[in-house]
């Protein structure tokens, strides 16, 4: 197994169970009789862990490689059985935080190891490593709808995706790219605060507010707001995540023909569009459409932003832990604030608020190709 097949295999198993342990939080919701604001709360762990890990995890990958993925793969992939074992809030609480910080992990570490096999590959292929993530998550989110609709717990579901997913982990890892730095030559651990970076943290920021929402969300949302059943809720994450990996094979040579600009602008407008047509229908199948097209939309804007955030080859790994730590802030932050927000009006109106993110990373994706000339 070569690096590439083996990193975009690594995407899809994050993916798969990304989605898995997501799907399923109606039923972990239900049975804990917990209501949107307290699974916000509750959600609130997974940036918790996150910030911990990520900035470390960007300087150790500096100093030894993004291969720190032998040990973060297995770690968060094992972890994602956790959730189901709540009993109440504050485990549930515990659960996330715990799954957050190894998720961390295994993304700096992955995304770096696929900007390591691009680079040496000496063509674009990054945005096709997130289509894997995708494709994972559509197939973790398509699974969990099958599986709920006959009736199977959480618990052995997630723990039945641990198991398999931590076990082919182990059988991908041995094709991993070996990207050590050179240790004659000083790393910078931590990125450099800059004008520069803030601004591709921004983007992360608004459009991983719009993933996580999706993510969080819209099973929540079809099952309370569109009434649909055990079966159909988890479809618009399938939807979602399907035309997102379709969005995100396409990416990077639309980004070659049209530049990263208008690829990324248009996507913004696109995500908006789509999310405004789920809000406002009034059955399942729309909605499912709306969900649809907001993963074609948001699908090129997070890997074209890390990309150029990790243009630098030197100083890649702590760019991109700081870039994407804040992004994921918006991934982790986004849906409890609107849990938060569903608790004093609806859902329906609270997730205008990620019309809003999808709209700014249209504003500011500008900034994307804004030093793009001088990367492939």
């Amino acid at each position: 197994m070569g690096p590439r097949t083996a990193v975009t295999a690594v995407f899809f198993l994050n993916g798969a169970s990304f989605s898995s342990w997501y799907s399923r939080l109606p039923a972990i919701q239900e049975r804990l009789d917990l209501g949107p604001g307290a699974v916000g709360l509750a959600l609130l762990g997974a940036p918790l862990g996150l910030l911990i890990a990520q900035p470390a995890v960007g300087a150790i990958i500096a100093r030894r490689g993004s291969r720190l993925l032998v040990a973060a793969a297995p770690l968060y992939l094992a972890a994602v059985v956790l959730p189901a074992l709540s009993v109440n809030l504050l485990t549930l609480f515990a659960a996330v935080t715990i799954v957050g910080a190894a998720n961390g992990a295994m993304d700096i570490a992955m995304n770096a190891q696929g900007l390591a096999v691009e680079r040496a590959a000496g063509r674009r292929l990054f945005s096709s490593l997130h289509a894997a993530f995708s494709f994972g998550a559509l197939t973790g989110a398509a699974l969990a709808g099958l599986i709920a609709g006959l009736g199977v717990e959480p618990l052995a579901h997630l723990a039945g995706v641990a198991v398999l997913s931590t076990l082919a982990s182990l059988a991908i890892i041995p094709g991993l790219l070996h990207d050590s730095p050179d240790g004659d030559r000083p790393v910078p651990r931590f990125a450099r605060p800059s004008r520069r970076l803030a601004l591709y943290a921004a983007i992360a920021f608004s459009v991983l507010l719009a993933e996580g929402a999706v993510f969080d969300w819209s099973g929540i949302y079809l099952a309370t707001e569109q009434r649909a059943g055990a079966g159909l809720a988890p479809l618009g994450l399938a939807a979602f995540s399907l035309t997102m990996g379709l969005g995100r094979l396409l990416a990077d040579p639309a980004a070659n023909r049209y530049g990263e600009v208008l690829v990324a602008r248009a996507g913004g407008l696109i995500a908006a569009a789509g999310l405004g047509l789920a809000l406002v229908t009034t059955s399942v199948a729309p909605a499912l459409a709306g969900f649809g097209v907001m993963g074609l939309g948001l699908a090129a804007l997070f890997p074209l932003t890390l990309r150029a955030a990790a243009r630098n080859a030197d100083t890649a790994a702590p760019d991109l832990a700081a870039v994407s730590s804040i992004g994921y802030l918006g991934f982790l932050l986004g849906p409890p604030t609107i849990g938060l927000l569903a608790e004093q009006t609806s859902l329906r109106l609270a997730l205008l608020l990620v019309c809003a993110a999808c709209l700014v990373a249209a504003a500011l994706a500008t900034r994307i190709g804004a030093d793009a000339t001088s990367g492939s």
